[in-house]
């Protein structure tokens, strides 16, 4: 029996990716702690997901920092403090970080109410520990007086409030209200920074509300209201969220008032009864999950393992309130998880932020000496960050994001999108301008390119060679400065031989007056060669990613993709040997690292990035007839072999190494792939070796004098030979049918 139990931890081994593991040295310092601080919730009926996601992604990024040896010589060890959304407990897991003589750096604490309570009640001991502090607060005030202490999040002053006052500036709203609350600091502080940026006498009305138990004061909202209807505003920014404000919107719609509103939360928590009465435009900002595109880093990450790997939302928290009352409604148990809900792609982005925040304090770490003390390392980490992750000079390429902070105000560069829900349209799209950063970190307007691309045809996937050709339609709104010689396919095969890219453009309509297409559409018909990063781990069961890649021609020319609801896209593909399983647009930035040989000066050219990408599984039923058949027979025959008589043992292991042969020559007859790993078709093959090179070596043990001699240990191996090797190939064939159809 152990001898089967050793055969079956073979096979599993087998089974396995096989990877060469380069690790660094280990590390023989003492640990350093990296304190990330979460807020739970018990309120809601499901759980979001955002805690759990920050445990798993920020823990995985650990560990591979520790599995190649650490940072700085130094293992890191992370540290959740939970304050369950409890001042109390803020300002005391805060207090327990800054005391430990461990903790080398700070991650997280958003809450910006409970951020400032926490952070006056440790003022001092802050200053003096001068931990590097990667923080999630918003609002520049808080943090301001501490300089080792960033934020991740996009400020008011460096990226909100610029952004408003130049979008206002360009849609030429020359007449704005404000609506916020009076006690509260994001809504203040907003309020308050709209009078400073918004050009003199642009600001016509700015009305601070009474908040009572999640509701806006109704006197204080309807005198706001009949002093707007007096001065009439053609734009209103709200600084009111949640249910507030929904309530501020039902007396707009009731007083007939309805301007363009710039709202500070999302379009989407909008009940749609509210959004289609609004007479006007709505817009927001954005910074994650732009319409109908995704972060293309994230949506890799997803496609890398099942779904139930990366779906967090949905954990039922029986302690809400909610159960009690009836106002939870439960859920049904049995649906498939989807990781693409917008709850789940929040906890997501939240994990891979907090994730690469790990990555940056180790990189730093690795900046200071071996045998630095804690003291010292804090110092290299907060100057290590402040040096070289300046906006407009440098930036951390993060697995998931890029990352730099204003050298100012240390507030991280995140420029925001402007999103609108335009009257009557029912869905959200990014706006016809938007703006992104320049050198002199002023602002600069964009193009937004409405674009689609209806894939006909893929075709002549080469494996090996990294290519496949694309036949397809490329439409886009015919807008001012629109035009296929703005586009870049940047993953068109660049052919070696002239240097130039294997595609070909054809102009199907121009824009114009039509009597067959929409003359509001510029349509090309683009035929090439492109190249995609094959994973062939799994093949040939596996699923790879086929992927049109666009970006700014030149680099003074940017803009972004918007692609059209995923719904009215067309899906049908026509392929040669792939099934189409699912298409879906990602978006990136990405930018140019560029140093001034003379002058020593580095700066960052960013640039948006879109993938129009399909998901395709191989077909496998030739693999199934040329491969897996063939195997099983080769299998099936050596394993009848063991019941010939022992008397004629030449035929026994002729039949044996003849089938250990056959499968050898199988092998070398299949075409090759130019794998990084060994894909599952060889491991099925080394499999294959391993249990015929058993079969031979039990058939020769069984007919030794010695062995012979011990009826047991001969029992022992008969019973394997006849039982043990049945049940490791049913495991494999097992596992490789879970995978088969899991892939497919």
């Amino acid at each position: 029996m152990r001898v089967l139990l050793l055969v079956l931890s073979l096979a599993g081994l087998l089974t396995s990716p096989v990877r060469a593991q380069s690790k660094a040295e280990a590390a023989t310092r003492p640990p350093v702690t990296i304190p990330i601080f979460v807020s739970s919730r018990s309120d809601l009926c499901y759980d979001p997901g955002d805690v759990a996601a920050i445990r798993k992604l920020a823990s995985l990024e650990a560990e591979r920092i520790n599995g190649a040896g650490g940072a700085g010589g130094r293992q890191i060890k992370l540290s959740f403090l939970d304050d369950e959304r409890d001042q109390a407990k803020t300002t005391a897991n805060l207090r327990q970080a800054i005391g430990d003589p461990n903790t080398v750096a700070m991650i997280g604490l958003s809450n910006t109410q409970r951020a400032k309570a926490a952070i006056d009640a440790n003022e001092k001991s802050l200053r003096e520990a001068g931990i590097p502090f990667l923080s999630n607060i918003s609002v520049n005030a808080i943090y301001e007086p501490f300089p080792t202490v960033f934020t991740t999040q996009a400020s008011q002053d460096d990226e909100r409030l610029p952004v408003i006052a130049a979008f206002l500036k360009s849609e030429g709203y020359d007449k704005a209200g404000f609506i916020g609350l009076k006690d509260a600091v994001f809504s203040t502080a907003l309020g308050d920074g709209l009078k400073q940026r918004l050009d003199a006498g642009v600001l016509v009305a700015d009305h601070r509300l009474g908040d009572k138990q999640d509701a806006v004061d109704r006197a204080d909202l309807a005198a706001a209201i009949a002093d707007l209807k007096e001065k009439r505003p053609r734009v209103l920014i709200l600084g009111v969220g949640g249910v507030r404000l929904q309530q501020v919107l039902k007396e707009l719609i009731t007083a007939e008032l309805t301007p363009a509103l710039m709202i500070t939360g999302q379009i989407a928590s909008i009940p749609a009864e509210i959004t289609k009465n609004y007479g006007n435009a709505i817009y927001q900002l954005a910074w994650d999950r732009l319409p109908e595109a995704y972060n293309d880093r994230l949506r890799k990450l997803i496609a890398s393992g099942p779904a139930a790997s990366w779906t967090f939302e949905g954990k039922k928290i029986a302690a809400a309130p909610g159960w009690a009352s009836g106002d939870c409604k439960p859920r049904a148990e049995d649906l498939p998880p989807d990781p693409l809900v917008n709850a789940n792609l929040r906890a997501l982005e939240l994990g891979t932020q907090h994730a690469d925040m790990v990555g940056m304090i180790a990189t730093a770490l690795r900046a200071a000496g071996p045998m630095s003390d804690i003291a010292a390392l804090r110092k290299e980490v907060a100057k290590h960050i402040a040096a070289s992750y300046v906006a407009g000079r440098g930036a951390f390429k993060g697995t998931f994001d890029n990352w730099s902070f204003h050298a100012k105000s240390r507030a991280a560069q995140r420029t925001p999108f402007i999103v609108m829900m335009p009257q009557g349209l029912g869905r959200t799209q990014l706006s016809p301008t938007q703006f992104i950063r320049t050198k002199d970190d002023s602002l600069r307007a964009i193009d937004t390119l409405y674009v689609d691309i209806d894939m006909i045809r893929a075709y002549r996937v080469e494996d090996s060679e990294k290519t496949f050709n694309a036949e397809f339609y490329l439409s886009m709104r015919n807008n001012a400065g629109a035009g296929v010689e703005r586009i870049d396919f940047t993953n068109a095969y660049l052919d070696p031989r002239t240097n130039g890219r294997q595609i070909a453009v054809e102009t199907l309509h121009g824009g114009g007056r039509s009597e067959a297409y929409p003359e509001g559409m510029r349509i090309y018909k683009v035929t090439g060669r492109f190249v995609f990063e094959p994973n062939l781990e799994n093949y040939p069961f596996d699923t790879q990613r086929f992927s049109i890649d666009i970006q700014p021609k030149k680099g003074d020319a940017p803009f972004i993709i918007q692609p059209p609801p995923s719904h009215l896209r067309d899906a049908q593909v026509a392929t040669d040997g792939w099934i189409a399983k699912t298409q879906y647009v990602g978006y990136d930035e990405d930018f140019v690292p560029i140093v001034d040989a003379y002058s020593h000066e580095p700066s960052v050219v960013p640039f948006y990035k879109a993938s129009f990408v399909w998901l395709m599984s191989r077909q496998t039923t030739d693999y199934y007839l040329r491969v897996v058949v063939p195997l099983a027979f080769i299998l099936i025959v050596a394993y009848l072999s063991i019941f010939i008589p022992q008397s004629h043992f030449e035929a026994i292991v002729t039949i044996q190494v003849t089938a250990l042969l056959s499968a050898v020559a199988l092998y070398l007859s299949l075409p090759k792939l130019d794998a990084d790993t060994a894909t599952l078709s060889d491991r099925l093959f080394v499999f294959n070796y391993l249990m015929v090179s058993v079969m031979i070596g039990i058939s020769i043990l069984r007919v030794n004098s010695r062995i012979a001699h011990h009826k047991w240990l001969k029992r022992t191996f008969a019973f394997f030979h006849i039982a043990g090797v049945p049940l490791a190939v049913a495991a494999v064939a097992w596992y490789v049918w879970g995978l088969a159809t899991m892939e497919s």
